[in-house]
């Protein structure tokens, strides 16, 4: 098998290694690779979105020509390309093994999907994220593991708002050739085509790599001509509303990413399941050593012991269950090649009567040896969510563990802020960032350094959003009211809360509008006024979820809320580096227990946001009193909207607002940097990707690579 980079033609040979950064995301979580495409052309950095792979393949030649005579831009293209191939050749693996090399990874991940970069939208919130913070940590710590997913050339969804606040989903494709995105080719040359098992008639996939540094992500396409034209859109979008057409997705991407493995020569020891989307896969798995020649149950008994699975969410909601007869349809004939008849395959995926069908999460906890949800409050939770799994377990043993999640430090420390750490941390510690230590040492950090640099960031914040609001209304033409809603009178004195989720009913985006009048009385103050700043999308078939955004519009299109309310279009990965980095207070208030985790607040925190959130997810964890605000931790029967928004009034009105604005005579809120500090050093000492993966690997991956013959 062959990957096929993309080429840039125009590089001249004294730059050519440019080609070779771009098509690899290394350079994303990287400043030093970042900056050295910046000093290229700045011009051309912004025009392409920091997107290298576009901004190279558009660069004129005689720019290329200039920079490669730039003796300047030449020593530093040297030292990092330098640097990147040290990386890429370091096989050192302390952690599960003596080396890792490239072409025997050990575990295969599978996620539905990925959030790497804005320039590959693979993903819709939270759970692609934290799959993409995954890799990047996998990569950084050497894990020999490979990836797998889906390429989705129609992303999830890009919204636009109608003028009556109304999200509207807007179509784009892809455009591959302008994406560290490549083909994978088979021995003759061509792109390789992988049949699907099990599926008639048949379905095949072609094949894309992604360079996530030394992880190998591979990525499954069904637009192509060996497929009938009705399914060759399978893998067009996430998470179709189609039920049927949302089973076809996971039997590919488990069954057939499986038969992909298979079919690139990658023998894997694990498999890790991100979510139960792809949990077909341990199928495919469990068939393969009935082929040679255990029974179902040594089979069953010896994927158990090799599959790690983590469950990311208690909403019932976010579980996939399909029907019975759906099931049927499609594995009437593969359940013989199991040696299993309908009644027995089918117990493999019930989980009670309350929800007939197929549950994928209760299948995959019954087939992985290794369980996990994604804080301590999230394992108690789905301990108890599927206990009837679990019936015969001592009462001693939690079948499903807690890991709780963490944020790639690299990638989401923004670079302003990770300068100023460099000044008074001990040297090298973005390298060694998991040492708790090192943390302490953001106490000495003038007051006065920390608050210009957030300053800074919050402009900046602010001019990104005037500056979209602007083209909405130049470009667009849309209603003079959207513009204002958008943000174009946010002042940058103001205490500012931002609040960006997916707008899932249960996340309650709304809640801060319980009592209007109150509200009002907090943005409208003439000396200590509060503005909010919204951003996310509803699914494509959520209303209610549609409708509490339209809400929030029509709000911020009011002059009675003064400009001070704002929801920006079109939340994504770009935009989400300013927001969390912007703000003065992360706002988070979704029903307990449904939070799971949430990592957003950690993004926001480890740049000296300070959160105001429920006490629920990894906040629970995380709140030390002095990092921030929390509420909500007490037991409350049906309906709890009104008492958490006047708890949060309280808390805003209280404690928020009078540290905020109490400054000192050269205008340094110095309570409120104290608390900002507290926030950066709790998240940086723990709630980290590096912390995260250590675990899942002493944890699990390395009992599983006992089990699987494969010593440590």
């Amino acid at each position: 098998m062959k990957i096929t980079n993309n080429t840039f033609p125009a590089l001249p040979e004294r730059i050519a290694g440019l080609g070779e950064l771009a098509e690899n995301l290394w350079w994303s979580w990287n400043p030093t690779g970042r900056m050295l495409f910046k000093l290229l052309n700045r011009r051309r950095w912004k025009e392409s979105i920091h997107n290298p792979d576009k901004m190279l393949r558009e660069m004129p030649a005689e720019l290329l020509l200039a920079a490669s005579r730039d003796t300047k831009f030449l020593a530093y293209y040297d030292m990092v390309l330098a640097k990147f191939r040290q990386y890429m050749a370091d096989k050192a693996c302390s952690l599960l093994r003596a080396d890792c090399p490239r072409d025997a990874p050990v575990i295969a991940y599978f996620s539905a999907e990925y959030g790497l970069h804005h320039s590959l939208p693979f993903y819709a919130g939270g759970l692609g994220f934290l799959a993409g913070d995954y890799l990047k940590e996998c990569s950084d710590l050497n894990i020999p593991l490979v990836a797998v997913g889906f390429m989705y050339p129609e992303g999830y969804v890009s919204q636009r708002l109608s003028a009556e606040g109304w999200q509207e989903s807007i179509q784009f494709t892809l455009d591959r050739e302008a994406a560290a995105i490549s083909r994978v080719l088979d021995d003759v040359g061509k792109p390789l085509v992988v049949q699907v098992p099990i599926i008639e008639p048949p379905i095949y996939v072609t094949v894309w790599h992604v360079s996530v540094g030394r992880v190998p992500l591979y990525l499954l396409d069904t637009d192509i001509e060996e497929n009938a034209l009705w399914n060759r859109g399978i893998s067009a979008r996430l998470y179709t509303g189609d039920i049927e057409l949302r089973l076809r997705q996971e039997i590919i991407l488990g069954i057939g990413g499986a038969e992909v493995l298979q079919a690139l020569g990658i023998e894997h020891a694990v498999v890790h399941l991100n979510e139960g989307h792809a949990a077909f896969s341990l199928l495919e798995r469990i068939r393969d050593r009935i082929l040679l020649g255990l029974s179902f149950e040594e089979a069953l008994q010896k994927v158990k012991e090799t599959t790690v699975f983590t469950t990311h969410t208690p909403v019932p909601a976010g579980h996939d269950i399909f029907p019975f007869q759906l099931i049927e349809k499609y594995f009437s004939q593969f359940w013989d090649s199991l040696g299993l008849d309908r009644e027995t395959f089918m117990q493999l995926g019930a989980h009670s009567n309350d929800q007939p069908g197929f549950n994928m999460t209760a299948f995959a906890l019954r087939l992985s040896g290794y369980r996990n949800g994604v804080s301590r409050k999230h394992g108690e939770v789905a301990n108890q969510m599927w206990q009837n799994l679990f019936s015969n377990r001592l009462a001693a043993e939690d079948p499903i563990q807690a890991i709780t999640n963490g944020i790639h430090v690299p990638t989401w420390i923004e670079p302003k802020m990770e300068l100023l750490f460099n000044k008074y941390l001990p040297q090298g510690w973005l390298e060694r960032h998991d040492d708790p230590s090192l943390w302490e040492k953001i106490d000495a950090i003038p007051a006065e350094e920390l608050w210009e640099t957030h300053v800074w960031l919050k402009i900046k914040l602010f001019d990104v959003i005037r500056e979209l609001a602007r083209k909405r209304w130049s470009i667009d033409k849309v209603n003079p009211a959207m513009v204002i809603a958008g943000g174009a009178m946010l002042d940058p004195s103001v205490l500012t809360l931002g609040f960006a989720r997916r707008f899932a009913t249960y996340k309650r985006a709304d809640l801060i509008f319980q009592d209007i009048e109150r509200l009002k009385s907090l943005l409208k103050d003439r000396w200590k006024p509060l503005q909010i700043i919204f951003a996310g999308k509803a699914h494509p078939d959520d209303q209610p979820g549609k409708m509490i955004l339209q809400k929030i519009v029509t709000i911020a299109k009011d002059p009675e809320f003064a400009g001070r309310v704002v929801f920006v279009e079109d939340y994504g990965e770009q935009f989400a580096q300013y927001l969390v980095h912007g703000v003065d207070v992360w706002l988070n208030n979704p029903i307990p227990p449904l939070e799971a985790s949430g990592t957003s607040g950690m993004k926001a925190s480890l740049n000296g946001v300070p959160n105001l959130s429920i006490l629920d997810g990894w906040w629970l964890e995380g709140f030390s009193g002095d990092n921030g605000w929390a509420f909500g931790d007490e037991p409350i029967e049906g309906d709890r909207s009104l008492a958490d928004a006047k708890a949060i009034y309280q808390i805003i009105e209280e404690k928020i607002i009078p540290l905020y604005y109490d400054t000192s005579e050269n205008g340094i809120p110095l309570g409120w940097v104290k608390v900002m500090k507290s926030a950066i050093k709790q998240t940086g000492s723990h709630f980290t990707a590096r912390r995260m993966v250590k675990e899942y690997a002493l944890k699990f991956y390395a009992k599983a690579m006992v089990s699987a013959g494969q010593a440590p």
